[in-house]
């Protein structure tokens, strides 16, 4: 059986790295999301990966310090975690290249869409870490850019939660679950699935979305075959 796509780009959550720990790394699950990732990469699936820097930081919950200070803080918590899933995916035998929005020479490439897509075409898993690089954006904002800039397929934003409800459903047990819906009304109704400018982004580069559950790892593999899990969100 064929993927159903042959690039995409990969929304992780900081969150779910952290485990039932709820801060910093567990790297049995790193690791057991990086052996779905590989599982994408073996069967021909070029895979870009965006992460978020929630176990460590997040930037509108910093109190009062300044926000542009709060966000610069917020991308260097993605790019630890950009450097733990790149160790993470080479320890299962895959070619891995980190590129940062903010120069890093040290230990990762300048973000750089050419050499970028190169990477992707060569079999190469791509993380991209440090957001846009500019403060008031968030790594949804951040994943969707990277994903029209190097022409994936789909976004695909691992959660964890494992779909788009009309309510959060840890707070209303009777909260309703879509099984696809467009982002006209994600932004109109204001669902809580992702911020506005990364919503608009998505309905104005006709990049289809689908938001799944990250706790099983496996859903990645099983989004690229094209199984039904989780909310398919277009304009289509």
């Amino acid at each position: 059986m064929e993927p159903k796509y042959k690039r995409i780009l990969l929304k992780i959550s900081g969150e779910s790295l952290a485990g039932d720990k709820k801060m910093g790394f567990d790297y049995n699950i790193i690791l057991s999301i990086c052996k779905s990732i590989k599982k994408c990469v073996d069967a021909g699936v070029q895979v870009g990966v965006v992460v978020g820097g929630g176990n460590f930081w997040r930037g509108r919950s910093s109190g009062e310090m300044d926000r542009t200070r709060a966000d610069h803080i917020g991308m260097l918590a993605t790019a630890m975690n950009s450097l733990a899933l790149a160790d993470a995916l080479e320890s299962l035998g895959l070619v891995v290249r980190v590129q940062t929005a903010i120069t890093m020479q040290q230990f990762a490439e300048p973000y750089i869409r050419s050499r970028a897509i190169n990477h992707l075409e060569k079999g190469r898993v791509v993380i991209f870490g440090c957001g846009t690089g500019n403060p008031f954006f968030t790594t949804d904002t951040a994943a969707v850019l990277r994903a029209v800039e190097i022409d994936a397929e789909i976004f695909l934003k691992a959660t964890l939660v494992d779909g788009v409800y009309d309510k959060d459903p840890h707070k209303y047990s009777d909260a309703i679950k879509y099984a696809s819906l467009k982002f006209s009304q994600v932004l109109n109704d204001e669902l809580a699935v992702m911020d506005g400018t990364a919503a608009s982004m998505c309905r104005d580069n006709k990049m289809p979305m689908l938001v799944f559950d990250i706790s099983r790892p496996d859903n990645i593999f099983d989004a690229i075959m094209g199984e039904d899990i989780g909310t398919l969100v277009s304009e289509i």
